[in-house]
């Protein structure tokens, strides 16, 4: 049961210094640490290895916390009963979710994601309410990106797994459109372009040009109907 008095996401929308756990130092860990610390937020890493708050730079002020991070002593001495937030980005994936567990399911803290490097376990847990990082899916697809010419690669999916966002490569004759026609052509939405490298939200009226990247938000199980859809070139307007 959550802690008596906290109810999951009590806490809001995250604002300036509030606390964050991180179980795991290792170069995510630190990294995320420092990000959050640099932002103005209050900051506890928890690792096994001492030796691995090292990575931590000299300036941290966070409190650095030796010991397991689903061990309910170890997360009350890191301010768990505090937490906007967790993150669970250790080695290991079973103490991974293990922590995210304990974390959510006892403090009652809602804002959590653990890595995983099994994609499969990573499929599971989402369906669990979960979110979780996929190491080895989210790099191969990045991988797979950069290879192949024409399709589409997760960026990002709610925590049920149902909703993605996924950039989805768009065939030439698709240039010159408007935007709205991906919307009408696929009944996906078009969440942004990323344009020049900059992303934008498409105002009414905004066309398609050449190296648009274009994002779209839309039920999983419809991604390979709306990636077949944009892959060839639109249906011939009827007069």
């Amino acid at each position: 049961m959550p802690v008596a008095g906290r109810s999951p996401g009590a806490r809001g929308v995250a604002s300036a210094d509030v606390h964050f756990v991180i179980m795991g130092c290792g170069r995510v860990g630190a990294t995320l640490a420092q990000s959050l610390e640099g932002n103005g937020h209050s900051v506890a890493v928890i690792d096994m290895n001492p030796e691995a708050f090292r990575r931590l730079d000299a300036s941290f002020s966070g409190k650095k916390v030796t010991g397991l991070g689903f061990d309910r002593g170890t997360l009350q001495q890191a301010g768990i009963e505090d937490a906007y937030a967790f993150a669970a980005v250790s080695d290991g994936d079973n103490s991974n979710i293990i922590s995210a567990r304990v974390v959510r399911e006892t403090y009652g803290v809602s804002n959590v994601v653990a890595r995983i490097y099994d994609p499969h376990r990573a499929e599971i847990y989402q369906r669990l309410g979960i979110p979780t990082v996929a190491t080895v899916r989210w790099t191969a697809d990045q991988v797979l990106r950069r290879m192949l010419p024409m399709g589409a690669t997760d960026e990002y999916r709610d925590a049920s797994g149902r909703i993605v966002m996924a950039q989805v490569d768009v065939h030439p004759g698709w240039l010159g459109r408007p935007a709205v026609d991906l919307e009408a052509a696929t009944g996906a939405r078009l969440a942004f372009l990323t344009r020049f490298g900059d992303g934008m939200l498409p105002p009414p009226g905004a066309v398609l040009q050449e190296h648009d990247l274009v994002h779209m938000l839309l039920p999983a199980e419809d991604l390979p109907r709306v990636e077949r859809l944009l892959t060839r070139p639109p249906a011939p307007e009827v007069d």
